[in-house]
C-alpha cells in the first residue's frame, strides 16, 4: 500500500476514486433513507385515514340509531305521550302528567327508561346525554360510565350542561312534532355522543399524535402523552389550510401533518408525525442500511486499491524487464497477464523485442535437437540389421522348402517394408506405422500358415497422430521370439486403439507363453528407470527410449501378463502433447 501511494499518478487517481465513491455512497444512502422516510410517513398517513374513517363510521352508526329511535317514538303512541309529558319543567309536573295520561288497561311506558334501553345500551355507552328542549328551558337525562341515569329539569337552554363543544361530544338535533296535533312542533331532542367513547376505539392506530379540532378552536386530544405544545401544533396545522404538509417545531425538527374534514359534523381530524421521533423509532433499520452502504463503499475502494496496486506492480515489472534486457539477461520470467491499457501495449512491444533478440541464441537449442535426432536414429539402426537378418532367414527357409509363388509374395512384402524403412523421414502418422506393422505381420503369416493370425482395431481418431517411425514392429517381434508356440494351432496377435477422455490408448496383446513374474519385474524396472546398462530387452528398451524422446513425460508404457495367456503392452499418449506435436510438425 505504501509503495503504491508513492507513485504520484496513482495517488491522485486514488484520491479521485475515494471522493467519487463517497459521493455516490452518500447520495444512495440519502436517497434510500428519504424513500424509507416517505414510506413510513405514507404508512402513518394511511393509518390516520383509516382511523378517521372509523370515527366517521361510528358517527354514522350513532346517527342511524338515533334516526331509528325517532321512528320508534312516532310509531308508539304511549311512548309519544310520555315524551310529551317529559316536557314539564319539573319532576313533579312530569310524574303528574304521565299519571294523568296513563290507562289502567295498558302498561305504563317511561321515556327515560326507553332511552336507556334502546339508545344508551344499544349504542354501547356512546350516547351519554339526551335532552328535550322548549324555547325557554330543557330537561336532560344523563348517563354515567356505569349506565346510571340522572335527571335535570327546567334548566335554561343557555346552561353549561347544553354547551355544544367538541370536548364533551357531538350533538345530534332532532325536531319533535306530534302528528295528532297536525304536525305541531313540541320541542327539540338533542343527543350527545361522547367524544371519549368515539375516539377510544382508534387509540390503537399508529398515526402519531391526533386531535379533533372544531371551528371555534376547541381541541380534543386523542390518546395520552400530549401536552400544550401539541395543541399549538394542531392549531398551526389547522390554520395551514392544506390537507397535508410540513410545519416546523424548531431547528431540524420538521413535523408532518394531515387533516381530514368531517362530513358528519363541523370539525377536522388532524394527525401530526414528528419526523425526528419517526427516525428514532426506525434507528436500527437505518443503521443497518448505513452499515451496508459503508461496507459496499469499503469493498469498492479495496477493489480499486487492488487493481491500481496491480497496475503499479505491472509497471514495475516492465521497468525491471527493460533493465534485464539491457544486461543481456534472457532468463525466462514468470508470464504476466496483459491488461487492455497502455501498460499492456508496452508489455507486448517489450515481449516482441525480447523475441527478436532471442533469435540470436537459438542455435544452442537447435544443436540439442539435432543431437536428440541423431540418438534416435542410432537406436533405430540397432533394430534394422537384426530384423533384416531374421526376415531373410525366414524367406530363405521357405524358399528351400516350397519353391512356389508364396516366396515371391513374401519378397514383395519385404521389399515394400524396406522401402518404407529406408525413407528419410523419421516422423510419420500412426496410420503409416500401422501399415509397416501389418506388412511385418503378413510376413509372419507367410512363415506360419494356419498357425498365426492377427487383428488390428484402431479408431480413426488415432490415425493422424504423429509418431516416430518403426516402433510397433519390435513389440510384435518380441512375441515371436519369446511367446510364439509353433506347435500351437492358434497364435493370435491383436492391436487395439481408442480415444479416452484426455489421452489416446494403444494396446498390443498376444496369447503366447507370457513372462515369468521375476523377469516381468525386471523389465518394468528397466522401463521406469530408463536403464540402458542391461543388455537384455534391447528392442523394448529402445522403443521406450525413442517414444520418450518424442513425446516427453506425457507418454507412458506398461507391460503385464494377460489373465488367460500371453502378454499385453499398453501405451498412453496425452492429447495435449499430440496437439503440440501436430502443430510443430504440420502447422
Amino acid at each position: 500500500m505504501s509503495s503504491f501511494l508513492q507513485i504520484k499518478i496513482y495517488r491522485h487517481k486514488f484520491i479521485a476514486y475515494v471522493v467519487f465513491v463517497m459521493t455516490i455512497g452518500l447520495t444512495l444512502g440519502i436517497l434510500t433513507c428519504a424513500m424509507l422516510l416517505n414510506q413510513w410517513v405514507g404508512d402513518a398517513r394511511i393509518e390516520a385515514a383509516n382511523a378517521f374513517t372509523g370515527v366517521e363510521n361510528e358517527l354514522q352508526y350513532d346517527a342511524d340509531r338515533i334516526e331509528a329511535y325517532m321512528q320508534r317514538i312516532y310509531s308508539n303512541h304511549s311512548l309519544m305521550d310520555d315524551t310529551r309529558s317529559f316536557l314539564s319543567s319539573s319532576v313533579e309536573g312530569y310524574l303528574t302528567s304521565r299519571l294523568h295520561n296513563s290507562q289502567f288497561s295498558q302498561p305504563l311506558i317511561s321515556f327515560p327508561e326507553d332511552i336507556k334501553t334502546y339508545l344508551y345500551s344499544w349504542a354501547q355507552g356512546e350516547i351519554t346525554q339526551i335532552s328535550l328542549h322548549t324555547n325557554q328551558y330543557g330537561n336532560a337525562v344523563r348517563f354515567t360510565d356505569n349506565g346510571i341515569e340522572s335527571f335535570m329539569f327546567g334548566l335554561p337552554n343557555t346552561d353549561e350542561a347544553f354547551n355544544d363543544t367538541i370536548l364533551k361530544g357531538f350533538v345530534y338535533r332532532k325536531k319533535l312534532s306530534d302528528g295528532a296535533l297536525g304536525s305541531q312542533e313540541l320541542g327539540e331532542l338533542r343527543f350527545l355522543v361522547s367524544s371519549d367513547q368515539i375516539f377510544k376505539s382508534i387509540q390503537n392506530y399508529r398515526f402519531g399524535k391526533a386531535a379533533a379540532v372544531s371551528p371555534s378552536g376547541d381541541i380534543y386530544l386523542i390518546g395520552n402523552g400530549q401536552d400544550q405544545d401539541s395543541k399549538e401544533l394542531f392549531r398551526l396545522a389547522t390554520a395551514n389550510g392544506r390537507s397535508h404538509g410540513y410545519i416546523s417545531k424548531g431547528l431540524f425538527k420538521p413535523i408532518f401533518f394531515v387533516t381530514f374534514p368531517s362530513t358528519k359534523f363541523n370539525f377536522k381530524f388532524v394527525s401530526i408525525i414528528d419526523l425526528s421521533m419517526l427516525i428514532r423509532q426506525h434507528a436500527r433499520m437505518l443503521l443497518t442500511i448505513f452499515l451496508i452502504i459503508l461496507t459496499t463503499m469499503i469493498s469498492v475502494l479495496l477493489l480499486i486499491v487492488y487493481n491500481m496496486r496491480d497496475d503499479a506492480r505491472f509497471l514495475h515489472r516492465i521497468i525491471q524487464s527493460i533493465g534485464r534486457v539491457k544486461t543481456a539477461n534472457f532468463t525466462p520470467n514468470r508470464p504476466a497477464r496483459y491488461r487492455r491499457n497502455e501498460y499492456g501495449m508496452i508489455a507486448r512491444e517489450l515481449d516482441d523485442m525480447i523475441q527478436q533478440l532471442d533469435k540470436h541464441i537459438r542455435n544452442e537449442y537447435l544443436l540439442k535437437l539435432k543431437q536428440q535426432e541423431t540418438e534416435m536414429k542410432a537406436l533405430q539402426n540397432q533394430i534394422n540389421p537384426h530384423f533384416l537378418y531374421n526376415t531373410l532367414e525366414v524367406i530363405r527357409s521357405t524358399a528351400l522348402v516350397n519353391q512356389d509363388r508364396d516366396t515371391a509374395d513374401a519378397i514383395a512384402t519385404l521389399g515394400a517394408l524396406y522401402r518404407e524403412i529406408v525413407k528419410k523421414e523419421n516422423i510419420i502418422s500412426i496410420a503409416s506405422e500401422l501399415e509397416l506393422l501389418q506388412k511385418y505381420l503378413e510376413i509372419m503369416e507367410f512363415k506360419y500358415p494356419e498357425r498365426f493370425y492377427y487383428q488390428v482395431n484402431v479408431e480413426p481418431t488415432l490415425l493422424s497422430i504423429p509418431t516416430v517411425k518403426f516402433w510397433m514392429q519390435p513389440l510384435a517381434e518380441n512375441f515371436f521370439i519369446h511367446g510364439f508356440n509353433a506347435n500351437h494351432e492358434f497364435n493370435l496377435y491383436v492391436v487395439n486403439g481408442w480415444e479416452a477422455e484426455d489421452h489416446y490408448v494403444l494396446e498390443f496383446m498376444d496369447n503366447g507363453r507370457g513372462i515369468h513374474s521375476e523377469r516381468l519385474k525386471t523389465v518394468r524396472s528397466t522401463l521406469s528407470n530408463n536403464d540402458d546398462t542391461s543388455s537384455k530387452s534391447i528392442g523394448l528398451r529402445n522403443v521406450n527410449t525413442r517414444l520418450h524422446f518424442f513425446y516427453g513425460n506425457s507418454y507412458s508404457m506398461e507391460i503385464e501378463n494377460n489373465e488367460e495367456a500371453g502378454v499385453k503392452i499398453t501405451v498412453w499418449i496425452s492429447k495435449e502433447v499430440t496437439e503440440n506435436v501436430q502443430t510443430a510438425d504440420y502447422g
